[in-house]
């Protein structure tokens, strides 16, 4: 099978683009996936409220729900996901983003896997965790493949890139439409996120796959010490300050 468009089986084809694009390095790539296979992706995806194995973000920082592990993937899912982290598509990305450290895949899916955002749900601008719960490797590369066909930009639901010195206002907005694919370096200062609720009817939700690639070591200019997600206020919002135990740290997106 064709997993990815024929349009995009070069890599080298975008790599500039991934390297000189602001605020930070990465790409959106339209129609990525073959539409047959990620339809069947779209049509097998549960409700994951309803999931007893689940991941469920509840805060003022974060409303959404993620599956845990590879246990309730659907046979077209776990296909694609087998693909997307194949040696095959390391190489793929390693040439995309010009990273030197060999990528490696996470077997996990550690708060990777279904993430779905119902009415009402938000995620807060934030860095991503950078280090690998369970097994210690550098977090270097996000890749989130949007599954919401017929998206209404009246809904929202935006993924918002910003620059670590203008938190005011996004440099780039992201909608969330069906087959629409974003790769991007994961550093300490790589915020993103929708921070505002979601405005769509109950019956849609704010659907996507999402994976995430590590390295054994990273280059010196990125490393900062071991830390979970770190949110960060914008648009002139405030955060309640509570003091508060998050054990789920490396699982955030």
């Amino acid at each position: 099978m064709n997993y990815i468009q024929e349009k995009y089986k070069n890599p080298l084809l975008f790599k500039k683009q991934y390297l000189e694009n602001l605020p930070f390095k990465h790409v959106i790539l339209d129609d990525f996936i073959n539409p047959n296979l990620l339809n069947k992706v779209e049509e097998e995806f549960p409700d994951l409220q309803y999931l007893e194995n689940k991941i469920t973000y509840d805060s003022q920082k974060e409303i959404k729900f993620a599956s845990k592990g590879s246990a309730d993937l659907s046979p077209a899912a776990k296909d694609l996901i087998g693909y997307l982290n194949s040696d095959i598509f390391l190489e793929y990305l390693q040439i995309l983003t010009g990273i030197d450290e060999k990528l490696i895949s996470d077997p996990y899916l550690s708060g990777a896997g279904y993430h779905q955002i119902k009415k009402g749900g938000l995620l807060k601008i934030h860095a991503d965790f950078n280090k690998h719960g369970m097994l210690n490797l550098d977090r270097r590369i996000n890749l989130l493949i949007y599954l919401n066909k017929n998206w209404n930009s009246d809904w929202g639901g935006d993924l918002e890139l910003y620059d670590r010195n203008n938190l005011k206002s996004p440099v780039v907005s992201v909608a969330p439409k069906f087959n629409r694919c974003v790769i991007f370096s994961t550093t300490s200062f790589t915020y993103h996120g929708h921070p505002d609720k979601l405005r769509c009817p109950k019956n849609r939700s704010r659907r996507s796959i999402a994976l995430y690639y590590f390295s054994t070591g990273r280059p010196e200019s990125e490393i900062d010490s071991e830390h979970g997600t770190l949110f960060v206020e914008t648009k002139g919002e405030k955060f309640n300050h509570e003091i508060k135990f998050n054990f789920n740290c490396q699982q955030k997106t």
